[in-house]
């Protein structure tokens, strides 16, 4: 029988294509290939009768070339203060086990180089985001804005990690990431942020 589940919060991430990534409308990434660094932090969740409150969750991921035409390699960052309970719950979930949105991403994934447990800060202040994932990687992305000082959102992209919302479209003050044998360190590039919804189908 499904486990029945449901987390609710905040996600943001940032890549090194320029604004706005045109991997989200499936097009051809801005360089060649696509180095994307994402977070999440749960304000609201429960997998089964455990609570996911509070918790974290980071994905590295690197696409070598068109985000439909190649498989992207992974790496998922597990809130270090979780419980064995949480992190297997955080797994089942953010690798599609559990269902629910992340397995639809499942079929593009061609590696999952690690799953690790880390120390994550994610950090929400305005129309700014930070995320910093132990010693392997951070990053901060500002919403731009348009010419009377409005968010700028895509809604409904074709590729959405937070389907069902609009994104806020952002710049990167810096990307840095480095583990499993990648390495990004840029700065002015992709960023979105928006609530996000996930539940067991």
């Amino acid at each position: 029988m499904p486990e029945k589940w449901k987390i609710n919060g905040t996600y943001f991430e940032a890549c090194s294509c320029d604004v706005a990534c045109p991997c989200t409308f499936f097009s051809a990434p801005t360089d060649g290939d696509c180095t994307a660094l994402a977070g999440w932090h749960i304000d609201n969740g429960n997998f089964s009768g455990v609570d996911l409150d509070g918790l974290n969750i980071a994905l590295a991921l690197y696409s070598p070339g068109h985000m439909l035409e190649v498989k992207w390699r992974v790496a998922l960052y597990l809130d270090e203060t979780a419980s064995e309970q949480q992190k297997n719950a955080l797994t089942q979930i953010f690798t599609g086990q559990a269902g629910g949105h992340m397995a639809n991403l499942v079929p593009f994934i061609g590696e999952v180089m690690d799953i690790s447990s880390v120390a994550i800060d994610y950090e929400k202040n305005g129309k700014q985001r930070r995320l910093k994932v132990g010693d392997v990687a951070e990053t901060e992305i500002e919403a731009i804005q348009d010419q009377t000082g409005a968010d700028v959102t895509i809604t409904n992209p074709p590729l959405a990690i937070a389907p069902g919302h609009p994104l806020v479209v952002g710049k990167s003050k810096k990307l840095n990431y480095k583990d499993h044998g990648l390495q990004c360190e840029i700065s002015g590039k992709n960023g979105f942020y928006a609530p996000f919804t996930y539940q067991g189908n």
